[in-house]
């Protein structure tokens, strides 16, 4: 007798094309018919080449296989099933003198046995969705089968989805590696100016990736995170823009992006080996809060105590920009673009923007407005006191030759 089986509105969810965990929600399905159909052993096989693979497996108690495991193609019920030499729904394996050939059938031992084809979106077999029992279960019907048939290929969706994120996924490291392969990023700089005298005093360096299709630095990152690769395109990208250092005026410092993590890897060191640590100031590029501040703090000490100057990004924008702000004590807090966008017409941010440059004078640090597009915000950041400022009305980001020219002629864009 069939045990209570799990409804198809329960099982439907776990084999959502979205679903966060593929073997996980497939074990699960697996386990819920298994249960109905009241047998042993169930598990989704994968065919490779010459073997059979078992990804999947659930049992209710003693099983002969396990997940990883692997078998001939040619042995078992899989091959058979898929090109027709045994049927689908077998009740009774000793009723069939097919299954009775296999030695499978006795040393195991398999007295019943469900098996159907994985069924891939271009038509291809993936391999079987299989549930054996140890003895016959002559309760199986042609409704259990279609149900198995139904579930198969809802895994095969899920398979699906699950192969187009990994093909997807590998497209991304190979992007990200060639990237890094060939030196990284171009890097732009964009202007900072000091607001008591209008004078250009820094330069925040900024990624370009040029391909196509077009895809922002933002995503570049993000994606480079994702797939294990983050650190190693900021050290490529932070160490193209160091080498603009000789060449850049004196008077300029180099504002460059970094993540906490990191920070944390303890790789920045060696790259500022040799350099002018004071003319450096390191960025804080991420919204999320640092795991670890005291481990942050012990890195940091050493380039502090050189010199290097640390900014948090996004002051304003959120919760974790300020715990970074309290736990790390920047010598720059970034006014947000948010805070800084219609300043000159939002009482709101006016009010916000002027606690976060008390909070700064208060606590020694120095505050730099981002996103500066017109006059009048420019004006009402200056009324406020904040102490630079940089933005596309002040200037756009620009090459390193555009920006020495600039720095050798300052004149103010208004």
């Amino acid at each position: 007798m069939h045990t209570q089986p799990a409804s198809l509105s329960e099982l439907l969810p776990l084999l959502s094309r979205q679903a966060p965990d593929t073997d996980l929600a497939i074990k699960q399905v697996l386990r819920a018919v298994r249960v109905h159909l009241g047998m042993d052993v169930a598990f989704v096989a994968e065919f490779v080449g010459d073997d059979r693979v078992f990804h999947q497996v659930d049992a209710e108690s003693w099983t002969p296989i396990y997940p990883g495991d692997s078998a001939p193609l040619e042995s078992g019920y899989c091959r058979r099933v898929v090109d027709g030499r045994l049927p689908r729904l077998i009740p009774d394996t000793m009723a069939l003198p097919a299954a009775m050939d296999l030695p499978e059938t006795l040393t195991i031992p398999i007295g019943s046995h469900m098996s159907v084809p994985i069924r891939l979106d271009d038509g291809s077999i993936y391999g079987t969705f299989c549930c054996f029992g140890f003895v016959p279960n002559e309760s199986l019907n042609d409704r259990d089968l279609e149900m198995m048939e139904a579930f198969s290929a809802l895994v095969a969706c899920q398979l699906d989805a699950h192969m187009a994120r990994s093909r997807e996924r590998q497209r991304k490291v190979q992007r990200i590696e060639t990237a890094i392969q060939h030196g990284g990023p171009s890097i732009v700089f964009q202007p900072i100016y000091r607001l008591e005298d209008d004078r250009f005093v820094g330069v925040e360096c900024l990624s370009r990736f040029h391909t196509m299709p077009q895809i922002s630095p933002h995503v570049w990152f993000t994606d480079a995170a994702n797939v294990g690769l983050g650190q190693a395109l900021e050290l490529c990208a932070i160490s193209k823009a160091l080498s603009a250092l000789e060449t850049l005026p004196s008077d300029l410092y180099l504002a460059i992006n970094t993540s906490p993590a990191t920070i944390l890897s303890n790789k920045l060191a060696g790259l500022f080996e040799g350099i002018e640590a004071e003319r450096i100031v390191l960025e804080f590029t991420e919204h999320a809060n640092a795991a670890d501040h005291d481990q942050l703090l012990q890195i940091l000490k050493p380039l502090r105590s050189r010199g290097v100057r640390i900014s948090i990004d996004d002051a304003g924008a959120g919760y974790a920009s300020m715990q970074n702000i309290l736990s790390v004590q920047p010598d720059i807090i970034k006014l947000d673009i948010g805070l800084t966008r219609s300043i000159d017409r939002d009482p709101t941010r006016h009010a916000i923007a002027a606690a976060l440059i008390e909070f700064a004078r208060q606590t020694g640090s120095s505050i730099l407005a981002e996103g500066v597009e017109t006059a009048s915000e420019l004006t009402s950041l200056r009324a406020l006191g904040a102490a630079k400022a940089q933005g596309y009305f002040l200037s756009r980001p620009m090459s390193l030759d555009d920006t020495i020219r600039s720095a050798n002629n300052p004149a103010w864009f208004h």
